[in-house]
C-alpha cells in the first residue's frame, strides 16, 4: 500500500501523486462510501493510502486525518452536508486590489472571520500598490498589520513584492482567493508563467452552469508546493458560526469579552461592555467594528449604525 496527496478530484476520481513523485488515478473503495455521508469523503488536499491497480491506477483504502480544511457547509433534507474546498491547507492568500477595483474592507474582514472559524492562517495580499503609492497601500491596510496578519504588498508592472509572494508559496499549499479583478491570475503568471491561466481556466469553467463537470486541482509551484484556486470561499457564509462565537474571530475584541459586565454581551448598546470602551478608545477602529455588527446582525445592522 502506497501513501499520497490528491491533487486533482473529479467526477469521482482522483489524481494521487505518491510520495516518490509518481501520479495515479484512483477511485475510492466500496467499502468507504457505505453508511450516512455527511460530507466530502476525499478532497485535493487529503493525504490518503492506495493499493495500486496497475502503473497509472489505484483504490484508495484510507484516507487520513485532515489536520484542517476549508469547507462550505449546505443544508440538505438529511441535514447539513460538507463540502470540502480544500484539505489540509497551509494558509489561505486573501488577495485585494489597492485600487481598480477599490478593495472592500467588510469582505476582507468576512473572510478573515471564516479563516479564524476553519484555522487556516490567512495572508493577505494587496496588490496593484503601483496605483496608489507604496506609503498610501501600507495606511490602508495598516489596521490588518496592527492585528498581527502577514499582509504582502505586490505590484506585477513594478514587480514589487514578487520575491516575499513566491517565498511565502514555496514548499506549502495555499489556497487562493479574492474578488474578481484584483490580479490574482497576473500575480501568479508573474511567479511562474502559465500557472494564472491554467488556473483560471478550469476556475472559469466550474462557474459556467449546474451541468458542468466539476474539477478542482492543486497546481504544482516551481521550488515546491501547490496553489489551488477557491471560487467557492465566497460562498462559505457565516451561517455555521453561532452569532455568540463571532467576537472571538476577531482578534481585537476576543481578550475584551471576558471584561464585560455580562457574559452575555452583544457588544452593541449593553452599559459595561469592554468592546464599545475600546472603539471609544480608539484602540478598536470603527471600520472593523462595523464589520462586526453587520456580521452580527445582518439587515438589522443599519439601524444600530446609524
Amino acid at each position: 500500500m502506497l501513501t499520497g496527496r490528491i491533487i486533482r478530484s473529479q467526477s469521482g476520481f482522483f489524481t494521487v501523486e505518491s510520495e516518490d513523485g509518481c501520479q495515479w488515478v484512483c477511485r475510492l473503495r466500496g467499502r468507504l462510501k457505505r453508511g450516512p455521508r455527511t460530507g466530502d469523503l476525499a478532497a485535493i488536499g487529503d493525504w490518503i493510502r492506495f493499493s495500486p491497480l496497475d502503473e497509472e491506477t489505484g483504490m484508495i483504502e484510507e484516507v487520513l486525518p485532515r489536520e484542517r480544511a476549508l469547507v462550505r457547509l449546505a443544508p440538505t433534507p438529511r441535514g447539513t452536508y460538507q463540502q470540502v474546498i480544500i484539505a489540509n491547507p497551509d494558509q489561505v492568500l486573501l488577495t485585494f486590489a489597492c485600487d481598480h477595483p477599490a478593495p472592500r474592507f467588510g469582505m476582507l474582514d468576512r473572510f478573515l472571520v471564516i479563516a479564524e472559524n476553519q484555522e487556516v492562517p490567512p495572508v493577505i495580499v494587496a496588490n496593484k500598490v503601483d496605483l496608489v503609492g507604496m506609503a498610501r497601500a501600507r495606511e490602508m491596510f495598516a489596521i490588518y498589520a496592527q492585528l498581527g496578519y502577514p499582509v504582502l504588498y505586490t505590484s506585477v508592472p513594478q514587480k514589487t513584492g514578487l520575491d516575499d509572494l513566491r517565498a511565502c508559496l514555496q514548499g506549502r499549499i495555499s489556497a487562493l482567493t479574492g474578488p474578481s479583478g484584483v490580479g490574482k491570475t497576473s500575480l501568479l503568471n508573474a511567479l511562474q508563467p502559465g500557472l494564472g491561466l491554467a488556473v483560471s481556466h478550469v476556475s472559469d469553467a466550474t462557474r459556467k452552469g449546474r451541468h458542468t463537470t466539476v474539477a478542482s486541482a492543486l497546481y504544482p509551484l516551481e521550488g515546491g508546493g501547490y496553489v489551488a484556486d477557491t471560487p467557492g470561499i465566497k460562498a462559505l457564509g457565516l451561517w455555521e458560526i453561532e452569532p455568540e462565537e463571532l467576537d472571538g474571530y476577531f482578534p481585537e475584541m476576543r481578550d475584551l469579552v471576558s471584561l464585560c459586565t455580562y457574559n452575555d454581551c452583544h457588544h452593541l448598546d449593553e452599559p459595561g461592555c469592554a468592546v464599545l470602551a475600546a472603539l471609544e478608545q480608539g484602540k478598536i477602529a470603527p471600520s472593523r467594528y462595523r464589520s462586526y455588527v453587520r456580521m452580527r446582525l445582518g439587515e438589522d445592522a443599519d439601524e444600530v449604525l446609524a
